[in-house]
């Protein structure tokens, strides 16, 4: 998803947004001719994330500009690390500058939390996906940060799989109750796949035990347990019985996941690792000349 032209729009918009009739106080302070190396230094621990985003910023203001990022997406480092050096004209790397990091920060915030979330369900068997709770017009970025902390991605968008959540659920089977809510959500579940393509993988979310069955009767590739209980969730997995992949979700913490992970769930969902990851401490710390 994090592809070239996806970087440069992006990118492109965020400069655009912050400079947009160009650099005012380094067009009025700073000499044509100065130029400056900057080093990005980490203030923190964490999980480095968004290289070539970080670059582009700098690119795309002006191409003189070179970008040395030595840390890998993926990399943890330690507080002083040094994770790229930056050369060029003065007024370009400092009009850059905020914009490289808004996103270095960002992504790597992303990344280290995601490693944590990864960290604390080793050896259980478990994935840590991330949701669709991502900062619109970012997913990618967010997505492929996620990636770098060692955790995988949920469907990208509307377009890419079905996931028949607990108000499409009200909808297919409204009014009906008991012994005809089950066979009223399977007959519905089965006549909506059967107008998908065969290729299209169907996740659909429950939110009691008594709906696993009539989903598992009508197909369904993956089975959310939603706010579950540990108790529940254990016994979700019993009934499921490798008939789906099981996937848990709702409030999920680093406090809880652990235990989430333990009840033999195959995924987690998190939509802590986008909507709430804080920005690492990053700087760009520049001195004037070569």
């Amino acid at each position: 998803m994090l592809t070239p032209q996806t970087i440069d729009r992006v990118v492109g918009a965020a400069l655009e947004e912050d400079a947009p009739w160009g650099d005012l106080t380094a067009q009025a302070f700073l000499p044509a001719e100065a130029t400056a190396r900057a080093e990005l230094v980490a203030r923190e621990a964490g999980v480095f994330s968004g290289g070539a985003v970080f670059a582009a910023a700098f690119r795309l203001t002006d191409p003189a500009i070179r970008v040395d990022v030595s840390a890998r997406d993926g990399e943890t480092f330690d507080a002083g690390a040094v994770l790229a050096i930056v050369k060029g004209p003065a007024r370009a790397v400092l009009t850059a500058e905020r914009v490289g990091l808004n996103f270095a920060q960002r992504m790597s915030g992303i990344a280290t939390l995601t490693a944590q979330y990864v960290a604390a369900v080793a050896n259980t068997g478990a994935r840590i996906v991330d949701t669709r709770k991502t900062t619109p017009g970012l997913r990618a970025f967010e997505r492929h940060a996620v990636r770098s902390g060692g955790g995988f991605n949920h469907r990208h968008s509307l377009s890419d799989a079905v996931m028949a959540k607990d108000n499409h659920l009200a909808v297919l089977a409204a009014g009906a109750k008991g012994a005809d809510y089950a066979a009223a959500l399977t007959d519905a579940l089965r006549a909506g796949i059967a107008r998908l393509p065969h290729t299209t993988h169907v996740e659909v979310e429950v939110d009691r035990l008594e709906q696993i069955e009539p989903v598992l009767a009508a197909g369904a590739h993956t089975v959310m347990l939603d706010n579950f209980a540990l108790d529940d969730l254990r016994r979700g997995v019993d009934l499921i019985a490798g008939r789906a992949v099981v996937e848990a979700s709702g409030g999920v913490t680093l406090d809880t996941v652990r235990a989430i992970a333990e009840t033999g769930v195959d995924v987690i969902s998190v939509g802590a690792l986008t909507h709430s990851a804080p920005a690492l401490d990053l700087g760009l710390d520049v001195a004037i000349g070569d």
